[in-house]
């Protein structure tokens, strides 16, 4: 039995799960070909990346012709507690679609496809960080046993295997339920989350750097918060990397 066990590890069982189950396209429902995965390449390839120009702080995408380094009218204003943010795509189109139901319908199984593309983010904007720890937004334990998973915790584990990087996964705990912040203007998320989280070991914290790995951005309010948590914590540096921007 064990030997049959290990041969089953080193085979791919995907070609033959699809014989049974055959994988569909999370965003177009049409076949997913044969790379194992759940988007299918037309589109993976019709994705809304993020390109320049964007905020060199925080990652938000402007429109328009900017040939210099540019910083946003937000981040001239208050400074983030967070280096710099980067995200892979536009929150838009059936990405949104996809993205809700690996957060809310359990569909965990689009873990590795999101930190594929996390991690061509991360390769294209970090390429000259060095991280000692890739850590991610908790959830209040009461909504991770109601939800059963944590969707940052999985993309955060997955990138911590590609960049063969330690994943921090004590180091942040959520003290209350914030609740959601769909309907929140950006002072009302600030307000919402002020206070929220707590830094657990501050003595292992202080003097590393870390990347803190969420799925969607949209305001920074819940980034910016855990960022100035840990760089109170003694944090040397906290970059950003999400899936989306909102």
């Amino acid at each position: 039995m064990k030997w049959g066990l290990d041969i089953l590890r080193r085979l791919n069982p995907a070609p033959l799960l699809d014989l049974v189950w055959p994988r569909t396209c999370e965003a177009c429902g049409k076949p997913a070909g044969e790379s194992s995965k759940y988007l299918c390449w037309d589109c993976l390839a019709a994705l809304p990346v993020i390109e320049p120009p964007f905020c060199s702080r925080c990652g938000d995408p402007v429109e328009g012709h900017i040939t210099r380094d540019y910083i946003c009218s937000f981040c001239v204003d208050r400074t983030p507690a967070f280096d710099r943010a980067h995200s892979a795509l536009r929150f838009k189109g059936p990405l949104k679609d996809v993205l809700h139901r690996f957060k809310y319908s359990n569909a965990t199984h689009l873990d590795k496809d999101l930190a594929t593309v996390l991690h061509a983010c991360v390769r294209t904007h970090y390429s000259q960080e060095r991280f000692d720890a890739i850590t991610f937004v908790p959830l209040h334990p009461a909504k991770e046993r109601a939800r059963t998973y944590n969707q940052a915790l999985l993309l955060a584990n997955r990138l911590a295997g590609m960049m063969e990087v330690p994943l921090a996964r004590g180091c942040l705990t959520r003290l209350r339920e914030t609740g959601t912040q769909t309907h929140l203007n950006m002072r009302e998320r600030a307000k919402n989350v002020s206070g929220a989280f707590e830094a657990r070991c501050p003595e292992w914290i202080e003097g590393r750097s870390f990347l803190l790995v969420d799925d969607v951005m949209t305001t920074g309010a819940t980034v910016n918060e855990i960022s100035r948590v840990m760089k109170t914590a003694g944090a040397s540096r906290v970059c950003v990397a999400t899936v989306a921007r909102g």
